[in-house]
């Protein structure tokens, strides 16, 4: 069964160094996930942001490029504008639950995509602050029990906040509902 650990970076450094980490022991970049605040192009990236259809609670990005570091070369990279929230840089699988169906449930949001990828809307909502306040959600998808374990195991050594594992089999009956 396919499932996704996430983790809260409290600084830009400590995100990298968990990417970098899951990456050498074998994770896929199109596998990792980075959600993170858009505090105006600090972190070298290059986005240019246009606005998709007004139905959705974000503003639609595509990348222009990341100029640098090892987020800037995950997939699917692009900024999001979250109303009542602020502007997030998105990379990975993360991008498409966020852009997607997901954001437009009840509850909307950061907290409606992270409860489409299946995290329980409890702990989505703490991920939300979190991330309000400048930190930075990790996450890795993964079919293989062991990787689990070692992918909890980088967060954890990286001294990562709220380390959680949540099931795709969640995430499908959350985005049912």
């Amino acid at each position: 069964m396919s499932k996704s650990v996430f983790g809260i970076a409290t600084t830009f450094s400590q995100a990298e160094r968990i990417v970098e980490e899951l990456q050498a022991q074998g994770f896929a970049a199109s596998e990792i996930s980075v959600l993170m605040p858009d505090t105006g192009g600090t972190h070298d990236f290059g986005h240019i942001k246009a606005t998709k259809a007004p139905e959705g609670a974000t503003t639609g990005a595509t990348a222009g490029g990341a100029t640098g570091g090892v987020i800037g070369l995950l997939a699917g990279i692009g900024a999001l504008a979250i109303p009542g929230v602020g502007p997030f840089i998105a990379a990975g699988p993360i991008m498409a639950a966020l852009s997607g169906a997901a954001i437009g449930a009840a509850t909307g949001g950061v907290v409606g995509g992270l409860i489409g990828l299946g995290i329980p809307e409890i702990e989505a909502k703490r991920y939300e602050e979190k991330l309000k306040k400048g930190n930075y959600l990790i996450a890795v998808h993964t079919d293989e029990s062991e990787d689990v374990d070692r992918a909890k195991q980088i967060f954890k050594t990286a001294r990562a906040e709220d380390v959680t594992t949540v099931s795709e089999a969640s995430a499908r009956k959350s985005l049912n509902k």
